[in-house]
């Protein structure tokens, strides 16, 4: 089950003090569910599993250990427009709660895009184009270019 996957993790990768204490972890895991939009289906097996929602689980994971910064590369590759823009709300809201997500993204749309509060654009080469703030609708990035 999917409150069972983050559970078994919880009580791997927290700290001590919060791993051992029933009460605690579950209610650390209570509130992972509801981040990652995993609520509805939070007794579903996690073999049965939609792409997107194995996605956020797979977030989910990543984050049990309350990380700072959360590393993801290509978050949203082989999903839909419906399930990347859950996984899109979903790293806003863990970004929202003071976390650092850095991500890679091939080729975004505009919603996807303008999800993102800083950009690095890279040329080939690895060669900056762009960084900083994308501003309210883009505008930053607009003027930049």
């Amino acid at each position: 089950m999917v409150e069972e996957v983050l559970e078994f993790n919880a009580r791997m990768r927290l700290e001590a003090s919060l791993a051992n204490n029933d009460a605690l972890r579950s209610a650390y895991v209570d509130e992972l569910v509801v981040l990652l939009e995993l609520d509805p289906i939070r007794r579903r097996a996690a073999g049965n599993l939609s792409s997107g929602e194995a996605k956020r689980l797979s977030i989910g994971v990543a984050l049990v250990s309350n990380p700072s910064i959360l590393f993801l590369d290509e978050p949203t590759t082989g999903l839909d427009a419906r399930s990347t823009a859950q996984v899109m709300r979903v790293l806003r809201n863990a970004a929202d709660t003071g976390r650092t997500i850095v991500c890679t993204i091939h080729q975004p749309s505009y919603a996807l895009f303008s999800a993102f509060d800083d950009l690095l654009l890279l040329a080939p080469g690895g060669h900056q184009v762009y960084g900083g703030a994308l501003g309210e609708h883009c505008s930053q990035l607009i003027d930049f270019f």
